[in-house]
């Protein structure tokens, strides 16, 4: 029960990576705001996690739309009283174009949902997070540290994602918050889950593995865990990492 007595408020929490902390916040005694675009996929999260015995409760929100996320956190506040704890893991990968094949509002697009959200939701929480000296872990990518063919939009945005956490976690240091970035590689996710198939179907998914010197996919709970961690008070000493979950891929293997 690491996470006893702490608020956690969750973005992209009704599926993949997203709903795996979610999930696993509450398991560790964490009271959940499971935040997302869709209200569907955050009242199942919601309902797994009453069904094992937590609390959380569902906020629909878009994070790229500053009042939403304003209504956010009056939700999670008038909910739970407190907030402790932001994971931003609401993202998405608009195109697999490279540089010369990007359109302009492609760019935007992947830069608004997966950098400026994560912004704007640090931004409206740190007033609350400096009160309970709180934490924030953004879901970033392995593909902030290394290159990957045809995402330069996804990349661009994961990476500038990484460096904001980094230049947070040294302007909220002085007022205990600390900030963290988890960078994973492939995982099987919603998000993800239509271009695997397609390199399964097209003969390209040992490629995929041959990167992994681990030899397999990561698991949303795999990341998760990682999440739990950084969230945690046994990381008290730890801001302005980017913690690869990679099985292995930043290591070398190309």
């Amino acid at each position: 029960m690491r996470l006893r007595g702490k608020v956690a408020v969750v973005t992209g929490g009704g599926t993949g990576i997203g709903r795996a902390v979610a999930e696993l916040f509450a398991a560790e005694g964490a009271e959940v705001v499971v935040s997302g675009r869709r209200k569907g996929p955050l009242d199942e999260t919601v309902a797994a996690i009453a069904d094992r015995g937590g609390t959380a409760v569902a906020v629909p929100c878009d994070a790229t739309d500053a009042a939403d996320v304003e209504q956010l956190a009056e939700e999670a506040l008038r909910a739970f009283g407190q907030i402790d704890i932001l994971v931003t893991s609401a993202g998405a990968v608009v195109n697999r174009n490279s540089v010369a094949d990007c359109t302009d509002a492609d760019f935007t697009a992947t830069l608004d949902v997966n950098l400026r959200g994560s912004f704007l939701c640090s931004r409206q929480m740190v007033p609350e997070l400096r009160r309970t000296r709180g934490n924030i872990v953004h879901i970033a990518s392995v593909f902030a540290l290394v290159g990957m063919p045809g995402s330069a939009a996804y990349t661009a945005a994961k990476g500038a994602l990484v460096s904001m956490a980094r230049a947070t976690a040294v302007d909220l240091g002085p007022d205990g918050i600390r900030v963290n970035a988890v960078c994973p590689a492939y995982v099987e996710t919603d998000l993800n889950r239509e271009m695997l198939d397609s390199l399964r179907r097209e003969g390209g998914f040992g490629a995929v593995l041959g990167r992994l010197p681990l030899g397999h996919l990561g698991e949303p709970v795999d990341i998760a865990q990682a999440v739990l961690y950084l969230a945690s008070p046994q990381a008290r000493w730890v801001t302005g990492v980017a913690l690869p979950v990679d099985g292995g891929m930043s290591a070398g293997r190309v």
